[in-house]
């Protein structure tokens, strides 16, 4: 049985389970879902993907929780914090995150998840401080970003994605406890 770290209204935030990966390859492996990174994930990189999540974890009892709505008990994304591994004036540093799946935009998962992963950070994580950040063409997230509290601090390159490419801006948001 997998942990339930925290739920709200109408989600579980728990450890992932070997029934979300189809799920999670699926999810991916989406243009659209992941139109604002530089690439889909083919279904290795997936599974590397969740090794790492398992394994941060382990290291720090937190990480990218599954998301499963409580209605009808299906994986539809994670939200959680990272520790990123690219260098910049603001790293190292916790990021709070999220993906969701395309049947499951625009319906608040995403802010109401963001939002109990604060509170159980400062509180259960003993974190003071996060980070959110992606690119300045991804609206949907920055908005989200705003919706849960967090503030604008500026834009900066990202280093990991080549200079002439459309997502290589980024804006930075950070929250204090």
């Amino acid at each position: 049985m997998p942990q339930i770290y925290f739920e709200t209204e109408r989600l579980i935030l728990r450890d992932w389970k070997e029934s979300d990966v189809g799920a999670f390859i699926e999810m991916n492996s989406n243009k659209e879902v992941m139109q604002y990174f530089p690439s889909t994930l083919s279904e290795a990189e997936t599974m590397d993907m969740i090794e790492r999540i398992k394994k941060h974890f382990v290291e720090f009892g937190y990480g990218l929780f599954a998301m499963e709505r409580k209605d009808d008990q299906q994986f539809i994304g994670f939200t959680g914090f990272s520790h990123p591994k690219f260098e910049s004036y603001f790293t190292p540093c916790i990021e709070i995150g999220w993906r969701i799946n395309q049947p499951n935009w625009n319906l608040g998962f995403a802010t109401e998840a963001a939002k109990a992963c604060l509170i159980f950070g400062f509180k259960n994580a003993g974190l003071t401080e996060i980070y959110s950040f992606t690119s300045v063409l991804n609206k949907p997230s920055e908005k989200v970003m705003q919706k849960i509290g967090m503030t604008k601090t500026g834009i900066f390159k990202h280093p990991s994605i080549e200079k002439n490419h459309p997502l290589h801006e980024h804006v930075l948001y950070k929250i204090l406890k």
